[in-house]
């Protein structure tokens, strides 16, 4: 869907900003659906989720398809995209924002970061949670769920344009998750989000720092007053921001 590769320095300015300022950034450029909405984080973790996105889309099961026996199949699709997501990508999963049965489970989650893979985002739910959740690799999810996916799902495409949590994901998308949630950027504004959002990132520091000097935030943030942005331009200086 795109010929777009992340780099490493653009992955890297991402691991240093949060979501946050990502939907600032992307507002400003007229994108106002780019939150997956109703997923949180697993288990928070120490470092920020980025990859590019690889798809996999759920359909509502329908009982004569999706027998338990259907594991059997080595084409399963869910399987597929387990041992077919690329190192460094985010496996994205599209449940139509049903958590009434799982997407996935621990075993298939530690197959995925055993294979180098980012992270895992779905807008249903997940079973054996708290194994997914001690791993090292990010998860977002809407809820635990016992049930297995063929209870209410069957994997059907795999790396196709989806919508997870009411935004529009396409394959090569950037995911970017802290605890916070997940945002998804578009493929080609993400070399300039991440070079706006590591300025925006430095300017809330000394912000942070100014309001915790007793700053007030008029003409301060956003930064309006000439004043600001002196003390700004002194302190990155100083500070080597």
């Amino acid at each position: 869907m795109t010929e777009y590769t992340l780099s490493d320095e653009t992955r890297d300015k991402l691991r240093s900003v949060s979501t946050a300022s990502v939907a600032t950034a992307l507002y400003k450029r007229g994108l106002r659906n780019q939150f997956v909405q109703g997923v949180t984080p697993v288990e928070r973790k120490p470092v920020t989720m980025v990859g590019q996105a690889f798809t996999l889309r759920y359909i509502p099961a329908r009982e004569d398809r999706n027998p338990i026996t259907v594991f059997r199949n080595r084409d399963h699709k869910q399987r597929v995209a387990v041992e077919t997501c690329p190192e460094g990508h985010v496996l994205v999963m599209d449940a139509r924002k049903d958590s009434r049965a799982a997407t996935a489970g621990s075993i298939l989650v530690t197959r995925l970061q055993q294979r180098g893979v980012a992270g895992v985002v779905s807008d249903g739910g997940v079973r054996d949670a708290a194994g997914i959740g001690a791993l090292d690799m990010p998860a977002y999810f809407a809820c635990a769920s016992a049930p297995t996916n063929l209870t209410l799902h069957e994997a059907i495409d795999i790396n196709v344009p989806i919508s997870c949590g009411d935004a529009a994901v396409f394959p090569g998308d950037v995911m970017l998750g802290d605890g916070d949630g997940v945002m998804v950027i578009p493929a080609h504004l993400a070399d300039e989000i991440a070079a706006e959002c590591s300025e925006m990132e430095a300017y809330e520091d000394f912000v942070l720092e100014q309001v915790n000097q007793g700053a007030g935030i008029i003409g301060l943030y956003p930064g309006t007053d000439e004043e600001s942005i002196t003390k700004f331009n002194a302190w990155r200086e100083k500070t080597g921001r």
